[in-house]
C-alpha cells in the first residue's frame, strides 16, 4: 500500500467522524499552543534581559563594589581609605587590560530647580570615561569633557525625564539653560538619549503610558511614586543629572583634588568605581590585575569585591533553562494527554473495523500493510493537530500576553514553531503504535466472525 494512498484512507476516516477527530486532536492543539506561547515568552524574557545587560555596559563591564572584609582583617579595616580616586590612578598606571575606567561620586537627596519648578532625580559627579562605560548615547549637545574636570566647570548633562519633570516642553531644547542642584547653579550641556524598555514602549504605542503616568500624579499626595521608580532600570538611566566629578568633590564634598589622596580631605571617597576591560575574553585575567593593584591602595585590606556582567550573563541563561524546561513540561503533559487521545480513538477505530482488517487480511494485505496503515493515520491526526495548534498559537500568546502583562513582548521564532510541530507528529506516530501493532496482529479468520 503506498504511502499517498494510505494518506487519503486516513483523512477520510478522520472526515467520516469529524467532531470526535476534533475532540482527539484538541489535546495536541493545546500542547503545540502551549509550547509556542512558552518558547516565546521565554524568548522575550530573554530578549528583554539581553537588552538590559547591553544598556547597562555589556560583559564588558566590571563594578569594583564594597563588600566586609576577611575575618582575619576585621580588626584592621579601618585602615583602608575606601574607593578614591587613587584606586583610579592605580588601575589607569598598572592595569593594562583596563580599557576605561569610570568613577563616580552620587548626591543623595538633591534638590534640581529650573525657574519655579523642582525635581529630585539621580544626581551624580562623573568623568568623560562615564559615557563609554555605562552606554549612554547624547541626544543633543554633548558630554562632560576632560577639560571640564580639569578646571571645576559648572556644567551637567541631563535626561529628558528630568526636563519633564521641571515642567519644560521637549521641544525647548534644555541647552545653554541655567538649573540650580541644590541652589548652586550648573549650564545644561548636553542631553541624553532617553532610554525606553519594550514594556514602555509598548505602553507609550498602546496610549496607555500617558494615562497611567496620569494616575501616578492624581496619587500623589497618597503616593510617592517616584520612591517606586526608582527600582525601575529605566528610572535608573533616564532621571539622570550628571556633571563633573572635581566639581561634585569640590562644591559638595569639600574634598582635596590633589593625588595621591590621605585622609584629610573630609571624604573623598567614591560612590562607584566601574571599569570597561579591552577583551571580554580575558575579563578573570583583568579582574586579578586591578585586584592586586587595589590592594596597594587599600593597604592590603580586602574590603573591595567585583560585580561583572558575565555572572550576570550566565544567571539569564540559567533562568531562560529553567523557565523553558518548567514550561516544556506543562506543555509536554498535554501532548501526552493529546497522545492518548489519539491511541484510545485509534483503538476504538480498530474495534469498528475488525471485519475490515479482516478482509483485507484474507485477500491478501501484509500484517506490515494494516500496521502501517493504522500508524499513518494516527500520524495524520498528529499533524493536523499541529498544523490547527501552530495557527492558534499566535492568539494563545496575545492571550498570555493581555493577561498575565509582561514586561517582555513575547517573541515567536521560526525554530519555536518547528520544534512545536515536529513534537505534535512525533506524538501521533507514537500513539498509534501500539494501535498498528495490534491491528496488524488479528487472526484473519477471527476478525471475519467478528459482528
Amino acid at each position: 500500500m503506498n504511502l499517498h494512498l494510505s494518506i487519503q484512507v486516513g483523512l477520510r476516516e478522520i472526515l467520516a467522524h469529524k467532531f470526535r477527530s476534533f475532540l482527539t486532536m484538541f489535546g495536541i492543539i493545546l500542547g503545540v499552543s502551549s509550547l509556542v506561547a512558552m518558547f516565546a515568552v521565554t524568548e522575550g524574557m530573554t530578549r528583554g534581559m539581553r537588552e538590559h545587560l547591553l544598556a547597562s555596559g555589556g560583559v564588558e563591564r566590571i563594578s569594583v563594589i564594597d563588600q566586609d572584609v576577611p575575618v582575619s582583617q576585621e580588626d584592621l579595616k579601618s585602615l583602608s581609605p575606601g574607593r578614591t580616586l587613587a584606586d583610579v590612578e592605580v588601575i589607569r598606571r598598572e592595569c593594562p587590560r583596563i580599557e576605561e575606567i569610570s568613577p563616580e561620586v552620587g548626591l543623595g537627596g538633591a534638590v534640581v530647580q529650573y525657574l519655579n519648578k523642582t525635581a529630585r532625580p539621580r544626581v551624580v559627579g562623573v568623568t568623560r570615561s562615564f559615557e563609554v562605560v555605562n552606554s549612554f548615547d547624547i541626544e543633543q549637545g554633548r558630554f562632560i569633557s576632560d577639560l571640564d574636570v580639569d578646571r571645576v566647570m559648572p556644567v551637567c548633562v541631563i535626561g529628558w525625564p528630568v526636563w519633564d519633570a521641571l515642567g519644560q516642553r521637549r521641544k525647548d531644547s534644555p541647552l545653554g539653560r541655567t538649573l540650580s542642584i541644590n541652589g548652586l547653579p550648573f549650564r545644561i550641556v548636553g542631553v541624553f538619549r532617553e532610554y525606553e524598555s519594550e514594556y514602555e514602549r509598548r505602553l507609550r504605542e498602546s496610549g496607555r503610558l500617558a494615562a497611567m503616568q496620569q494616575r501616578a500624579v492624581e496619587r500623589r499626595a497618597a503616593v510617592k511614586p517616584q520612591s517606586i521608580r526608582r527600582y525601575s532600570f529605566a528610572w535608573w538611566r533616564n532621571n539622570l543629572v550628571v556633571f563633573p566629578i572635581s566639581t561634585m568633590l569640590a562644591t559638595f564634598r569639600s574634598a582635596s583634588l590633589q593625588l595621591p589622596y590621605d585622609e584629610r580631605g573630609p571624604d573623598p571617597r567614591l560612590s562607584e568605581l566601574n571599569l570597561r576591560v579591552r577583551d571580554p575574553d580575558r575579563l578573570n585575567d583583568a579582574v586579578k590585575e586591578v585586584r592586586l593593584a587595589l590592594l596597594k591602595t587599600h593597604r592590603g585590606i580586602e574590603d573591595f569585591g567585583f560585580n561583572t556582567r558575565e555572572d550576570w550573563a550566565d544567571s539569564i541563561e540559567t533562568s531562560v533553562r529553567a523557565a523553558r524546561l518548567s514550561g516544556g513540561l506543562i506543555a509536554g503533559i498535554s501532548l501526552v494527554v493529546g497522545g492518548i487521545g489519539i491511541a484510545n480513538i485509534m483503538l476504538a477505530s480498530i474495534t469498528e473495523r475488525v471485519r475490515e482488517i479482516g478482509i483485507r487480511l484474507a485477500v491478501g494485505a501484509r500484517r506490515r500493510d494494516i500496521f502501517s496503515q493504522i500508524l499513518i493515520e494516527s500520524s495524520v491526526l498528529g499533524f493536523l493537530g499541529g498544523l490547527l495548534g501552530l495557527s492558534s498559537a499566535y492568539g494563545f500568546v496575545q492571550l498570555i500576553q493581555l493577561v498575565a502583562e509582561l514586561n517582555n513582548e513575547p517573541v515567536i521564532r521560526a525554530w519555536a514553531l518547528a520544534v512545536s510541530f515536529a513534537f505534535s507528529v512525533l506524538t501521533g506516530v507514537v500513539a498509534g503504535f501500539y494501535p498498528a501493532f495490534k491491528a496488524s496482529r488479528l487472526d484473519p479468520i477471527q476478525a471475519l466472525r467478528y459482528e
